[in-house]
């Protein structure tokens, strides 16, 4: 089964990709399209923005973290309501892991779900320049199916007839639109997180400016013309995938509960992890600890995800009654994940970029502290060399690390993780991570749970175990 689809990918970073998918995205839906957005990589904010715009929650696609059956499973599983599949790329097209196989980008992910890809250039100052820029990322795979161009940073709309002229007289292919250079639109990505009340206005006015002006620059009809290309996905895939074992999840022998912290300050969560706990038999019960006074009763497991907890310090810290309440469960045994923002805000404070110092929850005998500069950022391998409530010793699991602190814990608390971070041409590195105390495992590693789908499953069995005990 498959619907229209289309991939919004970019020449480079920064060339505009995120903020003409959203006006797609934004564009579609008003014209009563049901959108089911998706984004290639790790990314948590670019899906937020079109979850916001689309009223569905995105999903990622990463090739890197997943392999190419389980990135197909997770497209097919998620398109069964929609009209139509928009996926925005990441990076630079052809920009993957390490750069230099491919694997885990834009083009790789096209290829693997079979979707047509529009490319999206900058046009600023540009003029003949654009066809050998146009044609190199054309002729680089001829397995990836580009139909279409779009030009972003355009200044006049005779601008863009050159450069459309131009390019259409050189290449065999469309360009199907532009969009203006428009500040009054810029979408900071200035922790959109769950988007403060006092700024959701100005986003919905931006995104239906956005919207509206990409409905006068870029022709739709034809974007979607296109999109039907992608609608036959490849039929022997699509049988092989109904019979991967791995797939066929069942719900365990009962339902628990497990508290999820999802507010401001809590929301980097990838949807197809939540999704994949619940399918195994949890009921996920979500909880603000900014704003609710005690954890949810009768949860049998807490999930705590990543965020921004050090912008929200001084809410977390006046919230002393949560604060005792995480405290005292996790001390009592309560089966707990906690990935970044949650390792920061378990630990015994958080010292921001003024050297300001805020409690935590002080669970982790540790302080968070900000830096200036980016202290983890990319892919990760991860071998488990300790049982925890997450896997079993001599497991792997891949994920991923962006953050700008450091946590500096008592060395005697066990680690579970052992962290291989590898580039081409460049030394391997090492570290460890994954902090285990009562019944906790923190870390900063984000991971995806349909990397190795035991993860979740062993993580519903530790909070079943806790539930029977008690």
């Amino acid at each position: 089964m498959s619907i229209p689809k289309i991939v919004i990918a970019g020449s480079n970073s920064g060339c505009g990709k995120t903020t003409v998918s959203i006006g797609i995205m934004g564009a579609l839906s008003a014209e009563g399209l049901t959108v089911q957005p998706f984004k290639v990589g790790p990314d948590y904010i670019d899906p937020m923005f079109h979850t916001f715009v689309t009223g569905n929650a995105s999903r990622n696609l990463d090739s890197w973290m997943m392999d190419e059956s389980t990135v197909s499973h997770i497209f097919l599983r998620n398109i069964s309501n929609a009209d139509i599949a928009v996926i925005e790329g990441v990076m630079g097209m052809y920009d993957g892991y390490g750069g230099y196989d491919g694997v885990g980008s834009t083009a790789h992910v096209a290829k693997i779900i079979d979707a047509p890809v529009i490319l999206v250039v900058n046009g600023e100052g540009m003029s003949l320049s654009i066809v050998p820029l146009i044609k190199g990322f054309m002729d680089f795979d001829e397995g990836v199916k580009i139909r279409g161009v779009i030009i972003n940073n355009i200044k006049s709309e005779a601008h863009f007839r050159l450069l459309k002229d131009t390019i259409e007289d050189h290449l065999d292919i469309t360009v199907i639109g532009y969009l203006k250079n428009m500040p009054e639109i810029s979408l900071a990505s200035r922790h959109l997180g769950l988007v403060p009340e006092d700024e959701i206005g100005d986003l919905k006015q931006k995104v239906t400016l956005l919207s509206e002006e990409l409905k006068k620059t870029v022709d739709l009809e034809l974007l979607q013309k296109i999109a039907v290309e992608g609608v036959m996905f490849d039929k022997e895939k699509t049988e092989v995938l109904e019979h991967d074992v791995r797939f066929s999840v069942k719900p365990l022998s009962s339902v628990v509960r497990i508290a999820v912290a999802r507010d401001n300050a809590f929301n980097f969560y990838y949807r197809d992890n939540l999704d994949l706990l619940e399918m195994l038999g949890a009921e996920l019960v979500y909880f603000s600890p900014l704003n609710d006074i005690q954890l949810p009763d009768g949860i049998s497991g807490l999930y705590l995800g990543g965020g921004y907890p050090e912008v929200f310090a001084a809410r977390l810290e006046e919230n002393t009654s949560m604060r005792k309440s995480i405290r005292s469960r996790i001390m009592s045994g309560l089966p707990t994940y906690a990935e970044c923002g949650g390792l920061m805000y378990l630990s015994e404070g958080i010292i921001n970029s003024n050297g300001e110092i805020y409690s935590m929850a002080g669970v982790i005998p540790g302080i968070s502290r900000m830096t200036k500069s980016l202290q983890r950022f990319g892919y990760i391998e991860i071998d488990i060399v300790e049982d925890n409530v997450l896997a079993v010793k001599g497991e792997k699991i891949r994920g991923h690390e962006f953050h700008y602190s450091i946590t500096e814990v008592n060395e005697d608390i066990p680690t579970c993780y052992s962290i291989k971070k590898s580039k081409r041409n460049s030394e391997t590195r090492i570290w460890k991570c994954g902090f285990k105390l009562h019944n906790l495992l923190a870390g900063y590693p984000h991971l995806h749970f349909w990397s190795n789908p035991s993860f979740a499953e062993r993580f519903v069995k530790s909070c079943l175990g806790f539930g029977e005990k008690r």
